[in-house]
């Protein structure tokens, strides 16, 4: 286990990294009036943690090498997604919503509301979240992946994978005008209500095994403990889906027959209930 002090410094020095990168953000998005691709950099920020510990650590090679080029796969994939649906379909109603409301509740400016309701927080979250890419590669022993981390490594994998097909069959589905106000319980989306949670958290907690095979990396099971909080309780999800109970028909027949979270075969649907399309 390396020095109290190096393992300070490196994370002392990703923390800086972390909230100079938010700050540029911040700044761009209150230079185009729009925050809604800081949800990309969650994705493209945690491999970037991947990234910077990989040139400061002294851990072992092969575990080293391991945890960042599946930080990577994952980060690019995610946030080459989000970046592009952003693109395609522009600002994301939930940060506009909540800046305008408090801009006219509180009287602040475009500037003041984004870095207090969406940048602020969200450097120390994303550190934290990825503890288990920066502890997991500063120890040298044990100098190779055992069998824990390999079986982990294919978590990862198929965490990849699963969110990646998701992603890919909500797309499909969406691109069809004739689904226009339809609720999508197909695929993926026919055993969870959020196949792209369960990928990430199967992704996370695979890094995490991962990094378990060395001590210090043990204390990174903080990063996805705190993703499945934020996930659960403060994710747009929550929100999303009281959204569209309200506005799609069927939809609260699908939260009523599909599992949250985990997959599982949906619930058999209840007399008088229509099928959602």
């Amino acid at each position: 286990m390396p020095p109290i002090t190096e393992v300070l410094t490196l994370l002392g020095i990703n923390f800086a990294i972390a909230l100079a990168s938010f700050i540029i953000l911040w700044r761009v998005g209150v230079a185009i009036k729009d925050v809604s691709f800081v949800d990309a950099w969650w994705a493209l920020g945690l491999a970037l943690m991947a990234v910077t510990t990989f040139f400061m650590a002294d851990g072992a090679p092969e575990r080293m090498q391991l945890i960042t080029v599946l930080s990577c796969i994952w980060g690019l994939r995610l946030g080459g997604y989000i970046l592009w649906r952003w693109r395609a379909h522009g600002p994301d109603r939930r940060y506009v919503k909540m800046l305008d409301r408090a801009m006219e509740a509180k009287g602040w400016s475009y500037s003041k509301a984004s870095w207090r309701m969406v940048f602020m927080t969200q450097a120390p979250i994303l550190w934290v979240t990825s503890f288990p890419v920066q502890l997991g590669q500063m120890s040298s022993i044990p100098a190779e992946v055992g069998t824990l981390g390999w079986v982990c490594a294919g978590l990862v994998v198929f965490g990849i994978c699963f969110e990646s097909l998701a992603d890919w069959q909500l797309v499909k589905f969406k691109a069809n005008p004739d689904n226009a106000g339809k609720v999508f319980d197909k695929g993926l989306w026919r055993y969870t209500r959020h196949p792209n949670y369960f990928g990430d958290l199967c992704t996370w907690f695979g890094l995490f095994g991962i990094a378990a095979e060395t001590t210090l990396g043990l204390f990174g099971i903080v990063g996805p403990l705190l993703l499945l909080v934020l996930f659960l309780k403060y994710s747009g999800g929550t929100s999303y889906e009281k959204r569209l109970t309200y506005h799609r028909p069927g939809y609260a027949d699908y939260i009523a027959r599909t599992s949250p979270l985990i997959p599982w075969p949906p619930k058999r649907a209840v007399a008088g209930e229509k099928s959602a399309a």
